[in-house]
């Protein structure tokens, strides 16, 4: 990943590892063009700060404003300055947090940090614009949309800040999801820049190395400058056309809500809500309203409703047998439900339709055992016709052991081993040494269970399969 992370991004890392650090002369962005040229231009330290944040809190909160603030900073760089600058936007986002690690230590978290960092991320902008003959010939106009951006109180156009931010997402994502831009990199560079991933959370959602997601990165980034792609959201026909891809985004983005590729928690509901309100917006639009949209928007939201029940206290994997339903939130299903009926205009049937019919099922089910699998599989075996997915073929080898039996199941698994496009793909071996648990070949399952312990990277999933492990040697004995 050398080749891809800005000094911004190392320094990031270095100030989480020390907040102590008392240097803060100027350092470069990864951008050969940004280069020595940031000055020291801070907001003067807050009045009403929380001097006494403790070290631990800083580096809590700058994570947590990573996540939840620096695409929306992006998104509006961009949408002022042209997505040309897209490398601009996302060094001067960086740098912009940097410097929270380096200066809330000693003069405190402010009272608003978001406000803070986008005060921040205003003046680096300016301070690398002025520099240019470009900015020099648009201040006049540039200049009353920044004002009114860190204001914080009006915006362009007389918006609200909450709507703006809305419209400037889901341009930039519909920017990244530019016919012109290679359609492996689309969504990939909408993780990125929008959604705050790490180049490992994107090449975990597509099953691909952190050196290929790199290169399409890159491509992606030299076919934007190449091109000088607009920042704008196209007419309607070509808005159309774009859509599968923000779909593919916005589920993607989900997805690591749903069930993380790392880190502590298994669930990050702030993700899940952000691709739910994303869906929403796109449903609510006059081309987004589409039956595939509304497929997806259906897909998450019962699958949203059970996020509660997925860990127990402790932080631990709940599997769908041991979740207590009464628990599950109706009124998502509700609205999820309300969404897969919609879905259902016109004669275009998506994988997000298979999927939500499947999440459906899971949802209509008074108890574990009283779940339709025969349906389920129905369902899957059409799916695997439209998307060829093994992800999707190892959900349905689960389908096949719960109607014809966990032999069934691991012919249907071992097939997909065999095929080795899941060779990482922890959950494979979890499958396959449950099936063999289930047949009492107890020493088999203790093989599969730990190369899956081997491969997961996640705390709750590693103590579940700790525990199956254990479970499967003591009956090995």
């Amino acid at each position: 990943m050398a080749e891809i992370r800005s000094s911004a991004e190392e320094r990031h890392e270095e100030a989480l590892a020390d907040l102590n650090a008392t240097s803060r002369e100027d350092q470069s962005f990864a951008s050969a063009a940004t280069k020595n040229r940031i000055d020291e231009n801070l907001p003067a330290p807050p009045q009403n700060a929380d001097t006494a944040a403790s070290g631990d809190e800083i580096p809590r909160l700058a994570e947590h404003l990573f996540r939840h603030e620096s695409g929306k900073l992006v998104s509006i760089l961009t949408g002022i300055f042209g997505i040309e600058r897209l490398q601009l936007a996302e060094d001067v986002v960086q740098e912009a947090l940097v410097r929270a690690l380096q200066t809330w230590p000693y003069y405190g978290i402010p009272k608003n940090p978001a406000a803070w960092l986008t005060q921040t991320a205003k003046n680096l902008t300016l301070d690398v614009l002025r520099r240019e003959k470009v900015f020099r010939e648009k201040e006049e106009q540039i200049a009353p949309v920044m004002e009114q951006w860190s204001s914080g109180l009006t915006h362009p156009e007389g918006r609200s800040a909450d709507s703006e931010l809305k419209d400037d997402g889901l341009r930039l994502m519909f920017v990244c999801c530019h016919p012109s831009i290679p359609q492996d990199a689309q969504a990939a560079l909408a993780l990125k820049t929008l959604c705050g991933f790490s180049p490992a959370e994107i090449a975990s959602a597509f099953l691909a190395t952190e050196a290929a997601i790199a290169k399409r990165l890159v491509r992606a980034r030299q076919r934007i400058r190449d091109l000088h792609i607009p920042f704008e959201i196209p007419p309607d026909p070509d808005l159309t056309a774009r859509l599968d891809g923000v779909l593919q985004t916005i589920y993607l983005l989900f997805n690591e809500g749903y069930k993380a590729s790392t880190g502590e928690s298994l669930v990050r509901q702030e993700l899940c809500s952000e691709a739910i309100r994303l869906a929403t917006l796109l449903a609510q639009h006059r081309v987004g309203n589409q039956p595939r949209t509304h497929a997806l928007l259906a897909l998450m939201l019962l699958n949203a409703a059970r996020l509660a029940e997925r860990v127990d206290n402790d932080g631990n994997l709940l599997r769908l047998k041991e979740q207590d339903r009464s628990k599950w939130d109706r009124g998502l299903i509700a609205r999820g439900m309300f969404h897969l009926a919609e879905s259902a205009d016109g004669d275009t049937v998506t994988a997000y339709h298979f999927e939500a019919a499947i999440a459906a099922c899971h949802c209509a089910a008074p108890t574990y055992e009283e779940t339709d699998w025969p349906r389920i599989l129905s369902i899957y075996d059409r799916l695997v016709e439209l998307d060829d997915s093994p992800v999707i073929a190892l959900n349905r080898a689960v389908a096949v052991a719960q109607v014809h039996g966990p032999e069934a199941g691991i012919k249907v698994a071992q097939e997909l081993e065999k095929g080795r496009q899941l060779d990482s793909y922890h959950l494979l071996y979890a499958v396959l040494g449950e099936f063999e648990a289930q047949l009492n070949e107890f020493q088999k399952a203790v093989v599969y269970l730990r190369k899956a312990l081997e491969l997961t990277q996640l705390k709750s999933e590693q103590t579940l399969l700790a525990r199956r492990l254990q479970d499967c040697e003591e009956q090995v004995r």
